[in-house]
């Protein structure tokens, strides 16, 4: 019998994430959460679209893209460029961009995957569902991770979706303690919550781990933590009649007092 780690493979779509809500996302988190329980990196692909002609003229912006792919390269992901393609609509005479990413992820999800035991996606693109489907069928575990505008039909065709906003340390997050610490600002969703009583249970993500399935926070080897949240805590303009949901992602302030953890400052930052 083989002892040979299982394999994971990344693929990324640089500009989609960007776009909807993944901005200054923290690729060696991400190659942490695709790795967990012992996986080892296969194909770490990220795709970017580039525009040639801008960078003729724009020092700042060839810069940028060439140390963004510097940079990747340290975490041993590869940049594939793409060329954005311009031209102008002719009933409308506005300029239109495309570019051919889309297929390129495609054509590499169905080539580079053989050994992979793990896929994991970040992208919104409800057109990679036949792919999903493909690569399931061929026996493959697809994961995907997303922010904001996550097609539905995506999200219920892998076999695990999770917002990468609830990932600890994937995005950026203003607070000067450690994740999941008293007084540190964390994302997760309301699960739970009573309009009779006026309070709900947050629950959110406190370690990066491979055991996702379990999220009874009561449970010992439950990477999930549950706090209690006030209505009083929810920002002002915020309706809790769509309470509780699993599709809005709120970020809140961990603060102990004489019960244990509750959740202030509730604040909503994505919503379909």
């Amino acid at each position: 019998m083989s002892n040979s780690p299982q394999r994971v493979c990344v693929f990324v779509d640089a500009i989609n994430v960007t776009l909807n809500g993944g901005f200054g996302l923290r690729y060696d988190i991400l190659r942490k959460f695709a790795s967990r329980g012992g996986y080892s990196p296969r194909r770490l692909n990220v795709y970017l679209a580039v525009d040639r002609e801008r960078m003729q003229d724009d020092a700042t912006y060839k810069q940028k893209t060439a140390r963004f792919t510097e940079v990747m390269r340290d975490f041993e992901y590869k940049v594939i460029e793409r060329s954005l393609h311009k031209y102008t609509d002719p009933e409308t005479e506005t300029v239109v961009t495309k570019n051919t990413i889309d297929i390129d992820m495609t054509v590499d999800l169905l080539s580079q995957t053989d050994d992979c035991d793990r896929i994991m996606l970040l992208s919104s693109n409800s057109g990679l569902v036949p792919v999903v489907q493909k690569l399931q069928s061929q026996g493959k575990r697809v994961e995907l991770i997303g922010f904001d505008n996550v097609a539905q039909t995506l999200k219920r065709e892998v076999d695990l979706f999770i917002s990468g906003y609830g990932i600890p340390g994937l995005l950026p997050i203003k607070s000067p303690y450690e994740w999941g610490t008293v007084g540190s600002r964390v994302r997760g969703m309301c699960y739970d919550f009573s309009h009779s009583d006026g309070y709900g249970f947050m629950r959110y993500l406190n370690r990066i781990d491979d055991k996702l399935w379990i999220t009874d926070s009561r449970a010992e080897d439950s990477p999930f933590r549950t706090v209690f949240a006030h209505v009083s805590q929810f920002e002002a303009d915020f309706d809790t009649s769509f309470l509780p949901s699993r599709d809005l992602i709120f970020e809140f302030t961990l603060v102990k007092n004489d019960k244990g953890l509750v959740a202030e400052d509730v604040v909503l930052i994505s919503a379909p």
